[in-house]
């Protein structure tokens, strides 16, 4: 019998991961470095190459799961297509005017970012809705018309449509599209009655206005990446990583790019939740550390934390601090609570104004790379520090596909060290001290600003530096465990195969919840449950005994701007069942800001329905293994170093997790074809059943 594989792939700012899992939970993997220029080329390139090396077939594969940084990139470079806004007359600055949120209250010198779309391509129609969705003014075609004759004669390619109270009535949003596809047939039109049908007006269109700024980009993305799998002879359909942990289609992606903006961070989250559950590991502290940035979010009672909206571009994401609003564009799409900051292998080591050492958030990516690349990078980066600290071996980086270039690392280190009147050694441990430290913002932000203390959590480390930098986050927070999961280094390209297609629908219901008549409340829980099973249908999934849909409530207290989702007990709408989702919204509000009212009246935002079309084989596999034979004999010992308390040492190097079937002591070094796991003094070291490696302190 023919065995069959799901592929994976992730994109990452230095390397992308690709992983081909068999049903049997064997795992063959790909680490390649990214071609920023065309990301799918590095993806056809790379799965090209595993292909040829596995002598897989490309009829075996039967799904294609993918995690794209494409959009974030997209808008943080400010390469997006010029856009078009239409909105309700009157509202055309509702860009400019924004939040009244600063991230940095006392800096005069900072400035919003620019709006995505220019003054001049900013039009009004004449039309008007209440907040009940009733037509006050008919929408006058003639202005759309206008609109039409101006972005025409613009060159703009897409246009976003947004407005006033179409959360409760959008026939005036798809009037105004209709009339534009007529005169404009090749326009990308984006409405906010189909992506954003909810309250505040700015969340709105910026929504819409990110969504249209990003979709021809997105769609172009899409279409080449699935050319590029065709002329592999993979027919699998293309799915992608949602912000909020679940897949799409990759044709719906493209429509709506608004919903992948966190698309490659989320992979990593979700499969550690996976795996953290079925092996009973308890909450967990996912720190993804990378080429480019370092991530941070938690698994707790084991669920992820959920935004209901995100802010991207501008300064925003490399703060590590999620809870300062301001810095960018609102995007009204639900999102994992990730927290980022711009530390990675590439991050270079630099001096400020002061003469201070400083690390990143500049990065020096795939191109040039880490001076050690031996690709024309001159800079210091944490990567080549961690080289001369003797963490990584500079003959098997990448299972010695990646030719490493110690005498570039040692001059980058030590020209850097000479301005600082520091030895190479005091240098390249203070890069990496400095790469911790910074990385500690993004686990402080998602645990300690959140109420929650760090230690009564083990520190879940993934990515091709987590197994470097984890041991130095968990004594620094007084974390006793690490979880190393296996093929950790593209752990987010695996965790795209452990979740299902899931789609999204809410309706507006702006309703105090004391005042719901059940029967009306179960009426639109209908229609939103209808939505949902359209959106699975559209998608191919047809068959409605297979959706699993859930229903949920956003509330808040009224007078309260933002709102949170409870969930909406399932069987009969009573007002039981409405008591429980007050009571729900209690324990989550107190649970997010840690308080709670049962005196304050509750006002309804929303309905929302989650549809997940169910699968037909089991997503988690008992057990990983590695199928692709890069494992070599292991090394002789190597010095590494380890701080000033416990200086230089020698450290014992396995390059198998069979090495650690039995208990190791550090100092250690676990070398992998994608990562590296430092096991310091103190700390030791056991591989489990499931193929993790379990530090303890």
């Amino acid at each position: 019998m023919t065995s069959t594989y799901r592929l994976g792939v992730d994109i990452g700012g230095t390397f992308t991961d690709i992983v081909l899992l068999r049903e049997d939970g064997v795992v063959f993997s790909k680490k390649i470095l990214s071609t920023p220029d065309d990301y799918s080329r590095a993806i056809e390139d790379g799965v090209a190459q595993l292909l040829a090396e596995t002598t897989i077939e490309p009829g075996d594969i039967v799904e294609f799961g993918h995690g794209t940084t494409v959009a974030t990139n997209t808008i943080i470079e400010r390469k997006g297509v010029e856009s078009a806004l239409i909105t309700t007359k009157g509202f055309r600055d509702v860009l400019e005017l924004g939040r009244y949120r600063v991230p940095r209250l006392y800096d005069l010198a900072w400035r919003k970012p620019d709006p995505l779309v220019e003054r001049r391509l900013r039009f009004e129609a004449d039309e008007r809705m209440n907040a009940r969705g009733e037509p006050i003014k008919p929408l006058l075609l003639e202005t759309i018309d206008a609109a039409a004759e101006a972005i025409a004669m613009s060159g703009v390619t897409s246009v976003a449509i947004c407005f006033l109270h179409s959360y409760a009535n959008g026939d005036h949003e798809r009037q105004a599209a209709e009339r534009l596809r007529r005169r404009l047939p090749d326009l990308s039109i984006s409405i906010s009655s189909d992506l954003s049908p909810q309250l505040q007006e700015y969340e709105r269109t910026s929504t819409t206005v990110v969504n249209a700024y990003l979709r021809p980009i997105i769609d172009r993305y899409v279409e080449s990446l699935q050319q590029r799998m065709k002329t592999l002879d993979i027919g699998a359909p293309l799915k992608i990583m949602q912000s909020s942990g679940s897949m799409m289609p990759g044709r719906t992606a493209a429509d709506q790019p608004i919903y992948i903006i966190e698309s490659g961070p989320a992979a990593g989250v979700v499969g550690a939740r996976e795996i953290s559950t079925a092996r009973d590991i308890g909450d967990v502290i996912v720190f993804d550390m990378g080429g480019t940035t370092a991530k941070a979010s938690i698994v707790a009672d084991g669920a992820f934390s959920m935004m209901p909206e995100t802010e991207v571009g501008g300064g925003a994401a490399l703060g590590g601090h999620r809870l300062i609003k301001g810095a960018g564009y609102i995007v009204q799409a639900p999102t994992i609570d990730i927290a980022e900051v711009g530390a990675g292998g590439g991050s270079i080591a630099h001096l400020d104004d002061a003469g201070g050492l400083r690390v990143g958030p500049r990065s020096a990516g795939a191109s040039p790379g880490p001076a050690c690349y031996g690709r024309g990078g001159e800079d210091a980066t944490v990567t080549d520090a961690n080289l001369l600290l003797g963490y990584l071996n500079p003959d098997r980086l990448v299972g010695g596909e990646l030719e490493i270039r110690q005498d570039l690392a040692n001059d980058a280190i030590s020209r850097l060290g000479d301005s600082l009147g520091l030895d190479s050694t005091e240098t390249a441990f203070g890069i990496h001290q400095l790469a911790n430290s910074s990385m500690l913002r993004a686990l402080k932000s998602v645990t300690i600003e959140r109420g929650f203390d760090p230690a009564s959590f083990t520190l879940f480390a993934i990515g091709g530096n987590g197994g470097v930098h984890g041991w130095g986050m968990a004594e620094a927070l007084d974390i006793r465990r690490i979880v190393i999961p296996p093929v950790s280094g593209l752990f987010s390209a695996l965790g795209l195969l452990f979740v299902d297609v899931e789609r999204e629908a809410v309706r507006a219901y702006y309703k105090p919840l004391a005042d719901i008549d059940p029967t009306d409340l179960a009426e639109e829980v209908r229609k939103t449950r209808a939505l949902v099973g359209e959106m699975l249908a559209s998608d191919g999934f047809e068959d409605e005994r297979a959706h699993d849909v859930q229903v949920f409530l956003g509330l808040k207290y009224q007078g309260q701007m933002e709102s949170l989702t409870a969930p909406l007990p399932t069987g009969e709408i009573d007002n039981a069942a409405i008591a429980d989702v007050a009571e729900a919204f209690g324990a989550e509000h107190e649970r997010a800001f840690g308080y709670r009212s049962d005196r304050e009246p509750l006002q309804v935002v929303f309905i929302k329905a989650v549809g997940r079309a169910a699968s037909e084989r089991n997503r988690v596999p008992d057990g990983v293994n590695r199928g692709d034979a890069r494992e070599t004999p292991t090394s002789e010992p190597r010095r590494a170093y380890f701080g000033p308390e416990f200086g230089w040492r020698n450290a014992e190097v396995f390059t198998s997790r069979s090495d650690l079937v039995v208990r190791r002591e550090g100092p250690a070094i676990v070398e992998e074809y994608d990562c590296t796991t430092v096991i310091p003094p103190r700390w030791a070291g056991q591989c489990d059943d499931w193929g993790n490696i379990v530090l303890t302190r």
